[in-house]
């Protein structure tokens, strides 16, 4: 099987003019917005873009020798994505300009935002999701809390900033994970006139909105333009309301691990789609959202503002500073859970519990689907296995 990484070995020499924009070519620009190009990439309204094979060198450039910065939880293929796009003629051309990245630990922010232009005539305004720092992971907690959160604000500033610089250009909008979900949240609320220029919005496995957004009338306008991929046993993208159509995609991972986009089966222009997703991204649905559903929302904040004060109590601000402190890091985290309200202490535990199920009911189902599978190894050896013990059993054969 083949993932976005191949696409590009496969595709990467034809232009968008022999072969156009599609759902592979999105999840590939919405994964560009993880790396860190500041000091290499005007921001909004600074200056020209830069071509993307010029904003590539100039990264590695940086980065010679040394950590590329991605984290813990953000994809390790992100630099190799970024050599081969900066490689192939589909990409290298192409001009990146508008980059953001907004981090505000003591508020709990995390945006950040980059634009490509296509050379089209339109442009493709790529979300980050959630890296690696603390603040932004406590942020998408605060989604099932609160009505906005502050990235979904800078998000619908952000389109209405490029839809001014930009002013006769085609808008698509994409993100992965927390991203999808701020470029669809970005889309539902500009005001109509930019609306209207949206050609595409791209949901890769985000999460979906707390309170009535799916409700409104900006998002019924926008509704048939919105496409939200997740993956066949989705955790992430099934959080929340989320719209109820959506493209499922195989992957070559189980659980919580295929919200990895490089983990996502690519044939030809498209994904490796399935008609639905598996019993388990179902049980998972079903799962958190009854977790959810049973704390009020007074809780439900009380409970975010307690595991993060458990996750920074040693000081760390990013996963990867919790990694790298190790028994320091766990000592201050369970002095912290000892000082937490009972109530909020049980309900940290239930959540971690109904997402160890989850990830460990997929990895069995992902193995019994695989031991049913016509030519499959494990079915094979199943097969194998019954005959012996058949044999074991019949008197005749004794």
């Amino acid at each position: 099987m083949a993932n976005i990484l191949d696409y590009l070995n496969w595709r990467g020499d034809l232009t968008l003019a022999q072969s156009p924009f599609n759902e592979v070519d999105n999840l590939i620009l919405a994964e560009l917005s993880f790396v860190n190009f500041t000091g290499i990439v005007p921001g909004p309204g600074e200056g020209e873009g830069v071509p993307l094979h010029s904003a590539a060198e100039a990264f590695f450039r940086s980065h010679e020798g040394g950590d590329m910065g991605m984290g813990v939880l953000v994809p390790d293929e992100i630099p190799t994505l970024l050599r081969k796009m900066a490689e192939c003629p589909r990409f290298r051309e192409m001009k990146v300009n508008c980059f953001c990245d907004h981090l505000d630990v003591r508020k709990a922010e995390q945006f950040a935002a980059v634009t490509v232009e296509l050379g089209d005539g339109s442009i493709y305004l790529s979300f980050r999701g959630t890296d690696d720092t603390i603040a932004g992971w406590k942020e998408d907690f605060l989604l099932g809390c609160q009505p906005e959160v502050p990235a979904q604000k800078k998000a619908v500033e952000y389109v209405k900033a490029m839809a001014g610089q930009y002013p006769r250009r085609k808008l698509m909008l994409g993100g992965h994970s927390k991203g999808g979900n701020l470029a669809v949240y970005g889309g539902i609320f500009v005001p109509l006139a930019i609306q209207r220029r949206i050609s595409a919005v791209w949901s890769n496995d985000g999460p979906g909105f707390y309170g009535a957004v799916l409700e409104t009338p900006q998002h019924a306008r926008l509704e048939g333009r919105i496409h939200s991929i997740i993956p066949k046993s989705s955790v992430v993208g099934m959080l929340l309301e989320h719209e109820e159509s959506y493209t499922v995609v195989d992957s070559n991972q189980t659980g919580l691990l295929q919200h990895d986009g490089f983990s996502w089966q690519v044939l030809g222009t498209s994904f490796v789609t399935l008609r639905e997703v598996s019993r388990q991204g179902r049980r998972n649905d079903l799962a958190l959202k009854e977790w959810v559903r049973r704390l009020p929302v007074d809780q439900r904040e009380k409970f975010v503002d307690g595991l993060f004060e458990v996750l920074t109590a040693s000081g760390a601000t990013t996963l990867t500073d919790l990694k790298e402190d190790g028994f320091r890091a766990a000592g201050a985290m369970v002095r912290a859970m000892k000082d937490m309200e009972k109530d909020t202490r049980d309900a940290l535990f239930n959540a971690i519990a109904t997402l160890f199920r989850s990830n460990i009911q997929a990895a069995v189902e992902e193995a019994r689907e695989e031991a049913r599978s016509e030519g499959s190894p494990l079915r094979r050896l199943t097969e194998l296995t019954e005959k012996i013990g058949r044999g074991k059993n019949d008197p005749e054969k004794g």
